[in-house]
């Protein structure tokens, strides 16, 4: 585990000299290069959620370094005019330090992204160990900001209970199948499972939930979801596709010309390698959606 964090490190010749592995999923490493892309999905008439990626801060000091680069990120959007919102991970935010140090942090932003035309601030969710913790900064900071929202794995077996009480708080959800490798107690392990659990979870927030998101790329729940807003008769206003960037792009193009709308996840920053590794490699479903995706348009 050394040797990998090592070779991911920002500083490392692999990152120096390989990010054309994932340049198609990464929209570089500065704000200027991360409103571009935005801008490109701008003009194809998607939406956007700009991540700049890390997480695991062990350190204070890490922890303000990555909440101000979020500010500056902020201003940047102001500035340029570009339609996108932010992600965040609680674990970059020093979450592993203190519960109250992050959302400390997470705060600032909040208070900070008020200034923008689109002020919401999404709650990213990670690995299980840290489910509780993060779902409880998210309610903490939901009591005071309403420009809040998380995020919710549909392969977690408690998420049908963590759905009901966002939809309780009229809070906004996105929603996905899960990312990490979870171990069967917790989390359904097989394809079918998951896509079942997401469409049921997905029916709920359409049906009852505040402006849900949506995310996934798999074709088939697409098309059940769509026929969920047709049967229902919700209007393409109250909810949202999104997808991640590099992914899928001529779907993302046809939801958008079919009077869906889409927002597009884009990771930037100087952390590229360790998101890569983890989020397309840790699971094998991953790894060949990542590999087939590179030969998509």
């Amino acid at each position: 585990m050394a040797m990998i964090d090592r070779l991911l490190a920002p500083d490392s010749t692999f990152q120096k000299n390989f990010f054309f592995l994932a340049k198609r999923f990464v929209a570089g490493e500065t704000n200027e290069s991360a409103i571009a892309a935005v801008r490109k999905l701008n003009g194809e008439g998607m939406s956007a959620t700009l991540d700049f990626l890390g997480e695991d801060v062990l350190e204070r000091e890490a922890a303000i370094k990555t909440r101000d680069a979020y500010i500056d990120m902020l201003d940047a959007i102001r500035i340029s005019g570009a339609n996108t919102n932010v992600s965040v991970k609680l674990t970059a935010m020093g979450l592993l330090v203190s519960e109250d140090f992050a959302l400390e942090n997470l705060t600032h932003i909040l208070d900070h992204a008020q200034r923008n035309a689109d002020p919401f601030v999404r709650i990213d969710m990670e690995g299980s160990s840290v489910t509780d913790v993060t779902l409880r900064v998210f309610e903490r900071a939901f009591a005071t900001h309403k420009n809040v929202g998380i995020v919710l794995q549909a392969y977690l077996k408690r998420t049908a209970a963590d759905v009901e009480r966002a939809i309780e708080l009229g809070a906004r959800v996105r929603l996905c199948k899960g990312a990490y490798n979870e171990p069967p107690e917790i989390a359904y392990k097989e394809m079918p499972e998951i896509r079942a659990n997401f469409v049921k979870l997905a029916r709920e927030l359409l049906t009852r939930g505040n402006y849900p998101g949506l995310a996934t790329h798999d074709r088939g729940l697409i098309d059940e979801l769509r026929a969920i807003v047709r049967d229902e008769e919700i209007s393409r206003e109250k909810f949202e596709f999104q997808m991640l960037y590099g992914c899928r792009p001529q779907l993302q193009r046809e939801l958008v010309t079919d009077g869906y709308r889409m927002r597009v996840y884009v990771p930037y920053g100087t952390h590229w390698a360790g998101y890569f590794y983890r989020r397309v490699m840790e699971r094998r479903e991953n790894a060949f959606f990542a590999l087939s995706s590179m030969f998509s348009k």
